[in-house]
């Protein structure tokens, strides 16, 4: 399982992906009225979800199919977040609960806009029912946790797979080559 932390840069210049959160059913371990799963998922930077519970911290992201997820994207903030920031965070996956392995235990340090991780398995998308992302601990030892927002990524299927059945290169054609 090759999973890398990527710049900004290089997930931006990777214009083959969409996001698919919408398409899971989100829980979360805990949260705090007001600071759950609708201000997690809202794309706004200035709202976030608060935990309110024991550590860890758990954000959960069940697809009813196996889904491709290349990559998970997390916006941080420790300026304004700080002793609420995570420092520690393990991302799992499986089909299952029951069954959820650790793919990369991640160590942040003052973590400030968004976090891309690559997720590839032998040059493939990660390939799975279920995404936990659970936050180990805080910076300053902090109990309860801010996320600001949480996005999930696959790549984009081309309509076709042969070049040759659809000899069509032309620009207004290939505008349209790739289900949105």
């Amino acid at each position: 399982m090759d999973i890398d932390v990527i710049d900004a840069m290089e997930f931006e210049s990777n214009k083959n992906l969409r996001e698919v959160g919408s398409l899971a059913t989100w829980s979360l371990s805990t949260y705090k009225i007001g600071y759950g799963i609708e201000q997690l998922r809202d794309d706004n930077g200035d709202t976030y979800w608060q935990s309110d519970g024991p550590q860890p911290h758990l954000i959960n992201i069940q697809y009813n199919r196996k889904m491709n997820i290349s990559h998970i994207a997390l916006l941080l903030d420790y300026k304004q977040d700080e002793s609420y920031t995570p420092n520690k965070i393990s991302l799992r996956a499986g089909t299952s609960f029951q069954d959820l392995q650790e793919l990369q235990l991640f160590d942040l340090e003052e973590p400030q806009g968004w976090l891309y991780i690559k997720l590839y398995d032998n040059n493939k998308p990660l390939r799975t029912h279920l995404i936990q992302i659970a936050i180990i601990s805080n910076h300053q030892n902090g109990k309860d946790t801010h996320v600001r927002q949480v996005k999930i990524y696959t790549e984009r299927e081309p309509l076709y797979h042969d070049k040759d059945l659809l000899p069509f290169s032309s620009l207004e054609f290939e505008m349209y080559s790739t289900i949105i």
